[in-house]
Order: C-alpha cells, then sequence, then structure tokens
C-alpha cells in the first residue's frame, strides 16, 4: 500500500495524503521517507507552488511509530534516519499548509508545527506525549512548541503531555484556524490555490525572511526584509503585478 498518497488538485497545489489508517497514521520511517521524496519533488517542481498536508477523519498522524522505537539504541543509525522528513520540510521554499483532522500527536503535531498554516477540524487533539513514554519530543516539538505558546503555557502541556483540543490550540497560537471538521480539507485546499495564484517569488521571500528572522535579532531580521523586498524589484512579476493592478485586470504571474 502507497503509504503517502499525491494528488495533483490543479492550480499549481499538490495534496500530500498520510495513508496508514490501520495505525492511526503512524510516522514509521517508510512513511517519513516517502514524505521527504514527495516533498523534495514539489520543492523542485516550478509548476508547484503550495503543499498539502493531510491525513483521515481520525488521524492527521498519532506520532511516532512505537513499535520501531522499542528496539533503538542510543546509536541507533535509525535516528539519522527518522529525521529526513524533517530536513526536508525545513528545506522547502514552497508554502506548505496542514489540514488536520482527529489526533495530530507526538511526531504528528510536528509534522504539523513544521508548516506554515495549520487549518484543524473542531474535534482536532494536539499534543506532545512524549514524556508518558519515558522520552521526549525530538523533531522540533519542544522548541517550536514553546516559539508558538509561550515558555508557561507550553510546558504545561510539555511536561503532562496533556491533549490540547483544538479550540485551545488555537487559543495557545498553535493553529491558524479552527473549522468544522467536514470543511477542513477543502478550506486548506482553497486557501492554497489562493497563495499559488500569487507571484512564486514573492511568495518564498515572505517565507524564508519569515523563518529566518524569527530566529534572528530583530536588526538583522529588519535588514534580512529589506534586502528581499529590494531583489523582488527586479523581478517580472513586480512588472506584472503593479501593471495588472493599474489596468485593473487579473495579473499572470510565471515565477520569473
Amino acid at each position: 500500500m502507497t503509504e503517502v498518497l499525491r494528488e495533483n488538485t490543479g492550480d499549481g497545489v499538490i495534496l500530500l495524503r498520510l495513508n496508514r489508517p490501520e495505525v492511526l497514521n503512524a510516522l514509521s520511517l517508510s512513511i517519513r521517507a516517502a514524505l521527504a521524496e514527495h516533498i523534495n519533488a514539489a520543492d523542485a517542481d516550478p509548476g508547484v507552488r503550495a503543499i498539502v498536508i493531510t491525513g483521515d477523519e481520525r488521524a492527521f498522524a498519532a506520532g511516532a511509530d512505537l513499535a520501531e522505537l522499542r528496539n533503538r539504541t542510543v546509536h541507533d543509525t535509525q535516528f539519522k534516519a527518522s529525521r529526513v522528513a524533517w530536513i526536508a520540510l525545513e528545506a522547502c521554499t514552497k508554502p506548505l499548509i496542514a489540514a488536520v483532522n482527529g489526533f495530530a500527536l507526538g511526531g504528528g503535531c510536528e509534522l504539523a508545527l513544521h508548516c506554515d498554516i495549520i487549518i484543524a477540524g473542531e474535534s482536532a487533539k494536539f499534543g506532545q506525549p512524549e514524556v508518558k513514554v519515558g522520552i521526549m519530543p525530538g523533531a522540533g516539538g519542544t522548541q517550536r512548541f514553546l516559539r508558538a505558546t509561550g515558555k508557561y503555557q507550553g510546558l504545561r502541556y510539555l511536561l503532562t503531555g496533556d491533549m490540547i483540543p483544538a479550540p485551545t490550540a488555537f487559543t495557545l497560537g498553535l493553529v491558524s484556524e479552527v473549522l468544522p471538521d467536514a470543511e477542513v480539507l477543502p478550506h486548506a485546499l482553497k486557501l492554497a490555490g489562493k497563495i499559488a495564484a500569487l507571484p512564486p517569488l514573492a511568495v518564498a521571500a515572505t517565507k524564508e525572511v519569515a523563518t529566518l528572522g524569527a530566529d534572528a535579532p530583530l536588526a538583522t531580521a529588519l535588514n534580512l526584509e529589506r534586502k528581499a523586498f529590494q531583489l523582488l524589484f527586479a523581478t517580472e512579476d513586480r512588472d506584472e503585478g503593479i501593471a495588472a493592478f493599474l489596468e485593473k485586470r487579473k495579473p499572470k504571474f510565471t515565477g520569473r
């Protein structure tokens, strides 16, 4: 069975669907490798302008595959192999949108946190329960979680492993929007299509500067922004966007 299904939805958007329903889309090494392959291919494809990642109605991804972790040792080569998906997601220049229904726990929560936008269903549940089995988040769960929520809100959940209902996750700043479950994927695809219709160089620059600037001193981040802003004035899309606005017509962006 194909563990990650790819669907071209049109207009520069692709949908990646995790497909291990029998184990709530647990993130085995094989599913991570498949996800990395799809992400890298999409990032290299100029026809792809936005990526939506989802699971099914029961689970986005319920965490790492504990059956694989059970026999892992401290020097196990699987630690390196398990990072391939995270490396691909971190390096991806295209906007990533997580469409979350059901459980997004452990590695599944970390997968969502690697995305740029998170759309959650009302019944979705997030969390980092690793502490309950004697380990801790290992793919950014402590760092991305705290950067989204702040120390005191974040540690309340990281140290207990408690699950976070979607409305609470929204209040904490973990998710972008909360919608009725049935509306999550259609809305995520619509949002991806809206982004895909915009000039891709400007979108990529915005994502890059926002991501790099978050971990930089303000002066450095502002300098990154100014440089990126200036470079966009050398693009054909800048010319097309301004011309279309002044001529009151729909622009056609080419990514040049």
